[in-house]
C-alpha cells in the first residue's frame, strides 16, 4: 500500500478498524463467505477517499461491496467513515487491481465499477493504463453472465482508447450507465472544462455468443 500524506485520524483508523474491514488475498477464494450476508457483490477499483463508494453502498444495502484502494489516506478515510455510519456490507483490500482479479473466482460479481482511473497522460505511459486487453479478460472471467461493467473519465482520449477495445469484443455489449455519485476528481475536471465520460457494458452469456 502506498503511504502518500495521512491525517492523525486516517492513521488512526487504520490501526483501529482496518482489521474489521479488510480482506485478505488469501480469502478471495471463499469471497462471497466473507460478509455476513450472501447478497450480490460489486467491486470498486481504485475508490480514492471513498466518498462516493460510501454514498452508493448506504444507499444499497441489499448488496455487498468490495473496494480496492492502495493509497493509505484513502483507504484511512473511507475505515472512518464507514465505522461512523455503522456499515456492515463493505469489505476492502489495499492490492492492486490485477492481482485481486486474477485471484477472484470466476463469476462472483454482479459489478464492476472504475470511476476516473489515472489516465496516464503521457504518451510513454500509456501502457500503465489499467483498461486494456489484459485487464477486460480479467473482468470478463469475474462477472457474473450479464453482470455489468461500468467506467468513467473526464479524458477523452482514455475514453477513445477504451471505445476502440470494447467495440471489437463480442463478449460484451453496450448498456446505460446506472447513476452515481459526482466524485472529487470528477468535479475537477468539469472545471477544467474537461468533458466526463460514462461508459458501461453487460458481460454476454456464452449461450448468446454464435
Amino acid at each position: 500500500m502506498r503511504k502518500g500524506r495521512v491525517s492523525p485520524a486516517q492513521s488512526k483508523a487504520l490501526r483501529q478498524f482496518l482489521v474489521e474491514f479488510e480482506l485478505r488475498v488469501e480469502n478471495l477464494a471463499l469471497l462471497p463467505d466473507q460478509f455476513s450476508w450472501n447478497q450480490p457483490l460489486t467491486l470498486e477499483i481504485g475508490f480514492g477517499m471513498g466518498d462516493s463508494l460510501l454514498e452508493i453502498l448506504l444507499a444499497h444495502p441489499e448488496r455487498n461491496f468490495l473496494g480496492l484502494e492502495v493509497h493509505e489516506a484513502g483507504v484511512g478515510h473511507l475505515l472512518n467513515e464507514a465505522k461512523k455510519a455503522g456499515v456492515a456490507n463493505l469489505r476492502i483490500m489495499k492490492l492492486d487491481a490485477m492481482e485481486v482479479l486474477r485471484s477472484s473466482p470466476s463469476s462472483v460479481f454482479e459489478r464492476v465499477q472504475v470511476f476516473f482511473p489515472d489516465p496516464w497522460h503521457k504518451k510513454r505511459h500509456h501502457k500503465r493504463r489499467l483498461i486494456s486487453a489484459q485487464f477486460m479478460e480479467l473482468i470478463y472471467r469475474v462477472l457474473i453472465p450479464d453482470g455489468l461493467f461500468h467506467v468513467a473519465t473526464d479524458w477523452q482520449p482514455y475514453a477513445d482508447q477504451m471505445e476502440q477495445l470494447f467495440q471489437t469484443d463480442p463478449r460484451f455489449q453496450y448498456c446505460s450507465a446506472p447513476p452515481r455519485p459526482v466524485t472529487k476528481y470528477e468535479r475537477r475536471g468539469r472545471l477544467l472544462g474537461h468533458k466526463v465520460v460514462d461508459i458501461a457494458l453487460t458481460k454476454v452469456a456464452r449461450s448468446m455468443r454464435a
